[in-house]
């Protein structure tokens, strides 16, 4: 049995948790859970033990230096708590930040350990966020799919019961592992274009920690990740800018996504979003906007139109859920880089 020390009784916890490797594009999920563990100042109380579950000529350990004294971190994954408070919901709810690296073995054992801690600390659900790579235009808002193996907690919390068949990661294994151990689990999967793959992308992160908003009715510490958002989004443009063939491709991607997308967003989108913003507000009124911007000025306001997102893929695409960091006016001269080899998936 799992005994935990110095952790205090927590209320109403969420587990929320994200590896890096295959289920992780751009670092979006993993990039997510460690700006929840800055901004709430999440407090590790576990760390698996490295042995058990990886390959250290994979996954390498880190020697460093501490006032002289060399030391090493050995690759693994970490939990944390943090007291979140009054939510958005009304009430008190705790979380418990899970972050590491996608094992290179026994993951059966990994997901059991995993449950172990769940079931000490009262956990009522987990919430698994990853990012694959799809045709998704990086001048849109990022698509995130809710996804979970439970009918019942489809239809309760809106999110879509997973039809994906073939290979999977971590991700996928703890998912199901919770659903046979009867923890309720939902996986949140960002898309993330193809042709940008390259860490870090602030703006898919930003639509996770949106999209886990929604669903846990906790309201997000966003700091300067909508910002950092932007930030990104200018990269890309310049750099597509600097090539035709890529500006025309991106074209054709946002082509294809309007195509695809409904001519108004619904008054429940619209207002939703608008809800985030007023509760973002309220908590920082004397915030003001960075380098001349409103803050106002990035957040649709009732009766204005929020496209929807698709990425084209039935099994592992986004459908819903978008990053509230995206203009309103979309330039169609944008672009990235080349695409990688390898692919994320939605299992």
């Amino acid at each position: 049995m799992i005994e935990l020390e110095n952790v205090p009784e927590l209320v109403d916890p969420v587990m929320v948790a994200a590896f890096e490797g295959w289920n992780d594009a751009g670092d979006a999920a993993s990039s997510a859970v460690a700006h929840l563990e800055r901004e709430w100042k999440g407090e590790v109380f576990a760390a698996l033990d490295a042995e058990d579950y990886y390959d250290f000529q994979v996954n390498r350990p880190h020697v460093w230096l501490d006032e002289g004294v060399r030391r090493v971190t050995w690759p693994t994954t970490r939990l944390s708590v943090v007291r979140v408070g009054e939510s958005s919901g009304g009430r008190p709810r705790d979380l418990v930040l899970v972050r590491g690296i996608e094992p290179s073995m026994r993951w059966r054992t990994f997901c059991n350990e995993l449950l172990g801690f769940a079931h000490e600390l009262g956990v009522e659900m987990v919430v698994v966020m990853g990012a694959l790579l799809g045709d998704t235009p990086h001048t849109r808002p990022v698509p995130v799919t809710g996804l979970t193996s439970d009918a019942d907690l489809a239809r309760t919390l809106s999110l879509e019961e997973t039809k994906y068949e073939g290979p999977t990661g971590i991700v996928g294994i703890l998912q199901e592992a919770c659903t046979h151990a009867g923890v309720p689990a939902a996986s949140l999967w960002a898309a993330v274009p193809h042709y940008v793959s390259q860490p870090p992308n602030p703006k898919a992160a930003l639509a996770l920690l949106n999209r886990l908003e929604d669903l846990i009715k906790v309201d997000m510490p966003l700091g300067d990740l909508p910002e950092d958002a932007r930030a990104w989004q200018l990269g890309v443009d310049q750099l597509a800018a600097e090539d035709s063939e890529v500006a025309e491709y991106v074209q054709s991607l946002e082509e294809a996504r309007d195509t695809a997308e409904l001519p108004e967003a619904s008054g429940e989108a619209i207002a939703k979003e608008f809800e985030r913003y007023l509760r973002h507000r309220d908590d920082d009124p004397g915030e003001s906007a960075p380098r001349g911007k409103s803050r106002e000025s990035h957040r649709p306001r009732p009766g204005e139109k929020e496209p929807s997102a698709s990425t084209g893929d039935p099994d592992t695409a986004a459908t819903d859920e978008e990053s509230d960091d995206e203009s309103s006016e979309a330039r169609r001269d944008r672009g990235g880089r080349d695409r990688p080899d390898e692919e994320g998936e939605g299992g």
